[in-house]
C-alpha cells in the first residue's frame, strides 16, 4: 500500500492490514478529515449467528468508530429474502420472516460486544433493509433504477461469470441481488447521510454498483473501501475448522472452544492475526509474530486471551487459560471443556467409541473418527485408543471421560 493516508481511520487500516482496496483514497480521507463520516457494512440473516469469516469486517466498523466515524451495520431483513449469489456454486435456502427476525436478534448479541450503538454523533446505529425494499413497486423500480443497470456489465462480474462458466444454474431472484444490494447504498445515502460501504474483496462489484447508482439518481458522492478475503497461511478460508463454523454466539460455542480456536493459529499467521483481531499496539503485534520455538505458544495464548476477552469478557478468557494449563500441562479433565452429556436413554445397552468422537464434535463423521482411530490420533483418558470396536458402557461413565482428537482437541462425555 503506497498511500500515505492523512485521516486516522486509514492510517489504522493501512497499518494493521485490513485494506484491500478503495475506490478514491484521496477523496475518502479528506471526507474523514472533515467530520464525522456515516459508513456500512451490510449483513445476510442467514443463520443465528455470526462467526469467525464476519470478525474482521466487525472489527473495521470497531475500528472506525473509535477513530470517530459513524458506524452502520445493515441487517438484510430483505436482502435475505433473495440470497447473495457471490461465490456460491448454488442457491441459498429462502427463509420466511420469522426466520429471519430469530437470526437478526441473535446477531444483535454480537455486535453489542464489539460497537456502542445509541444517539450519540459518533454512537452505532443498526438498520434493516426491509425497510425500504419490502414496499417497493416493482413497476416502479425496474423504471426508475432498473434502467440505470446493464446486463451485458452485470454478466461481467466475477461472481456471476463463475457461476456460468461452470454451467451451473443462476436464478433470476439472484440476479436481482446486485441491483437490490446497489439500492441499498442509494437509499442509505439518501436517508442517512452514508458516504461509505465496506466488505470483504469479494464485494466490490456490488460497492460499485452502488456508487455508480447513487451518483446517477443522486448525483452524490459516495465511496467504497474492501478488506482482503483472509485465508490462513495453509490457504484454508479462515473461520472454518473440523468442527464446522467458528460461531461468534457464545450458546453456539463455548467461550473455552473459541479460545482453543485462537491458541491453534499457526505461527505464521501469529502475528497478522494479532494486527487484525486485537487492538494491540502494532509494534507489540509485530515484536509477538516475530517469536520463534516455542515462545510463540505465548503470543498464541495472547492472541486467544484479546480476542476472547473482546467478545466474552475478561473472565471467560482466563478461564479458558487455566482450563487448557490444566488439560495439556497437567493432564487433568478441565471444567470448561466442551462436554457431550449423554442420557441413559442416548446410552441404552452401550455405545461405540466412534459414535462418541463424532457426537463429539471432534470428527465430522464415522469414517473420519475410524481413520483418527486408525492413526493413532485419538484417545480416551490420555490413553492411545487402538480399538474402533470399542463399546462404552454405563460402567465406564461413572465418571468423565475425556475423548481427545490429536494433541489440540478435547471433550469431555458425562452422564447425566
Amino acid at each position: 500500500m503506497t498511500y500515505h493516508a492523512k485521516s486516522e481511520f486509514l492510517t489504522v487500516m493501512i497499518e494493521r492490514g485490513f485494506l484491500a482496496d478503495c475506490t478514491d483514497y484521496q477523496g475518502l480521507d479528506e471526507a474523514l478529515i472533515k467530520g464525522v463520516v456515516p459508513a456500512y457494512i451490510g449483513y445476510d440473516a442467514t443463520a443465528k449467528s455470526l462467526h469467525v469469516g464476519h470478525l474482521m469486517n466487525i472489527m473495521v466498523l470497531r475500528w472506525f468508530q473509535k477513530t470517530g466515524g459513524k458506524p452502520i451495520t445493515l441487517m438484510g431483513g430483505g436482502t435475505t429474502k433473495v440470497g447473495d449469489p457471490s461465490f456460491r456454486s448454488d442457491e441459498r435456502p429462502l427463509l420466511d420472516d420469522a426466520a429471519i427476525a430469530s437470526n437478526i436478534e441473535g446477531m444483535q448479541q454480537v455486535f453489542a460486544k464489539y460497537l456502542a450503538y445509541g444517539e450519540g454523533g459518533t454512537d452505532a446505529i443498526m438498520l434493516n433493509n426491509a425497510e425500504w425494499l419490502d414496499g417497493l413497486n416493482y413497476l416502479d423500480f425496474l423504471r426508475d433504477i432498473g434502467r440505470h443497470f446493464s446486463v451485458n456489465r452485470m454478466l461481467s462480474f466475477e461472481s456471476v461469470k463463475s457461476r456460468l462458466d461452470r454451467e451451473q444454474s443462476l436464478s433470476f431472484l439472484e440476479f436481482n441481488y446486485m441491483i437490490l444490494q446497489a439500492y441499498d447504498f442509494l437509499e442509505i445515502n439518501r436517508r442517512y447521510g452514508c458516504l461509505l460501504q465496506m466488505g470483504g474483496s469479494d464485494q466490490w462489484g456490488n460497492i460499485v454498483n452502488g456508487i455508480d447508482l447513487t451518483r446517477r439518481v443522486l448525483d452524490h458522492e459516495i465511496y467504497g473501501l474492501t478488506t482482503p478475503l483472509l485465508t490462513t497461511s495453509d490457504g484454508r478460508k479462515m473461520g472454518k475448522s473440523q468442527g464446522g463454523a467458528i460461531w461468534l454466539n457464545g450458546d453456539m460455542l463455548s467461550p473455552y472452544e473459541f479460545w482453543q480456536f485462537w491458541r491453534n493459529t499457526t505461527d505464521a499467521d501469529t502475528g497478522k492475526f494479532l494486527k487484525i483481531f486485537t487492538e494491540l499496539p502494532v509494534a507489540e503485534c509485530d515484536r509477538l509474530g516475530a517469536l520463534e520455538g516455542s515462545e510463540i505458544n505465548a503470543a498464541k495464548i495472547i492472541l486467544a486471551n484479546e480476542v476472547t476477552a473482546m467478545l466474552h469478557g475478561r473472565a471467560a478468557a482466563e478461564a479458558a487459560e487455566a482450563t487448557a494449563l490444566e488439560v495439556f500441562e497437567k493432564g487433568g479433565t478441565g471444567d470448561d471443556l466442551p462436554t457431550l452429556a449423554l442420557t441413559a436413554e442416548d446410552l441404552g445397552e452401550g455405545i461405540s467409541i466412534v459414535q462418541l468422537i463424532v457426537r463429539s464434535g471432534l470428527a465430522g463423521s464415522g469414517k473420519e473418527a475410524k481413520r483418527l482411530i486408525s492413526d493413532n490420533g485419538a484417545k480416551l483418558n490420555d490413553e492411545i485408543i487402538t480399538d474402533a470396536g470399542l463399546f462404552i458402557t454405563a460402567n465406564e461413565l461413572a465418571e468423565p471421560l475425556k475423548l481427545s482428537a490429536g494433541k489440540k482437541r478435547h471433550a469431555l462425555v458425562t452422564l447425566s
